[in-house]
């Protein structure tokens, strides 16, 4: 019958159970909220309670991020609500496959690695082609994923330098005169580049490296004219670049070089009528062989859990915008009234 209860039990140590299950079981509570199975966890041994197929996805995420915490890492809500996700999607797979992988280690001694399906495509996407268009929303770990990934090549001298860029564009308001010299006028908006940098190699290694001119932070303008051989070369918040400055960036690369152009199609900052670079890179270069282009969703979100609802709330608003305006838009054209 389909009201039989099933039972399944887990050996699961203390340890394990305090980082799997959540403080104050907030883990173990979305899981029984999520697929309505109970959890009682006594002496070293967990209870699942529940429908057949409710209480075998359950054991198995339970003994996903068991593998994980029992390796050292952090049981975060994202990790959990991640698991959860792939359990009711086609694509279900181990996030301990995921942990394998490491790209390097901060500055602090934490491992740097993709931690959803669509973060582990865009790695391998960089590391096998020259060209990858990193294409998401805030909060995928675009930049900070190429920026590991550049680091490493940098430091196991398979490229001879890094070479980091955006477009210097006021994000929605203007900042009017800035105080100082050029250095300190581009600085904010290169920012985000810093911040990256100094999280992953130090700010100390950074300065080195930067003096001897083998790592540029640099706003966009500035790659006009020059040949980019041997480098690592990084585009952020493409979005914001014109048809021509994009096709004047990818024109620059040269022998030996690896490029990574990210940006975040729905935070376009460009004037009105403006198109953007990306969009056109998107239309006119996806056929060529050796430029790839991967897509991130919401779902490849590492922030904060309310970061991804924001991200989710703004697409349904966007794409429930976009059919009001194209209804509008098909009335005033063919002079119909609502």
């Amino acid at each position: 019958m389909s009201d039989t209860i099933y039972e399944e039990r887990i050996e699961l140590s203390a340890r394990l159970a305090a980082a799997v299950l959540g403080e104050y079981d907030q883990y173990a509570k979305k899981l029984e909220r999520t697929f309505h199975v109970s959890l009682i966890n006594r002496d070293d041994s967990l209870r699942i309670l529940g429908t057949a197929n409710a209480v075998q996805t359950v054991k198995a995420i339970i003994k996903d991020l068991a593998s994980l915490a029992e390796r050292g890492n952090d049981i975060t809500e994202q990790a959990v609500n991640y698991r959860i996700s792939m359990s009711m999607s086609e694509k279900e797979q181990l996030l301990t496959e995921l942990d394998g992988e490491c790209i390097c280690h901060t500055i602090s001694g934490r491992p740097v690695k993709p931690k959803t399906l669509g973060q582990k495509a865009y790695v391998d996407s960089i590391k096998n082609n020259m060209i990858t268009f990193g294409i998401g929303p805030a909060g995928t770990g675009k930049t900070y994923l190429a920026m590991a990934m550049a680091i490493t090549a940098f430091r196991n001298e398979e490229v001879g330098r890094i070479i980091l860029t955006r477009p210097a564009i006021e994000a929605g308001e203007k900042l009017g005169f800035l105080p100082g010299d050029l250095q300190s006028k581009i600085d904010p908006y290169l920012r985000p580049l810093y911040d990256a940098l100094y999280q992953i190699m130090g700010a100390e290694s950074f300065q080195k490296n930067s003096e001897k001119g083998l790592i540029e932070v640099a706003p966009l303008a500035y790659m006009r004219g020059r040949t980019l051989d041997n480098a690592y070369i990084i585009l952020d918040e493409a979005q914001n670049t014109t048809q021509a400055q994009m096709k004047m960036f990818l024109t620059r690369i040269g022998f030996g070089s690896k490029v990574v152009v990210t940006g975040d199609l729905s935070q376009k900052d460009l004037a009105p009528g403006v198109k953007s670079g990306l969009d056109a890179a998107v239309e006119a270069l996806k056929k060529i062989e050796g430029i790839e282009f991967c897509t991130l969703s919401s779902k490849d979100v590492v922030r904060h859990p309310l970061v991804q609802k924001i991200v989710e709330a703004y697409e349904k608003y966007e794409k429930k915008t976009a059919v009001k305006e194209a209804e509008a838009a098909h009335r005033k054209k063919t002079g119909r009234k609502r």
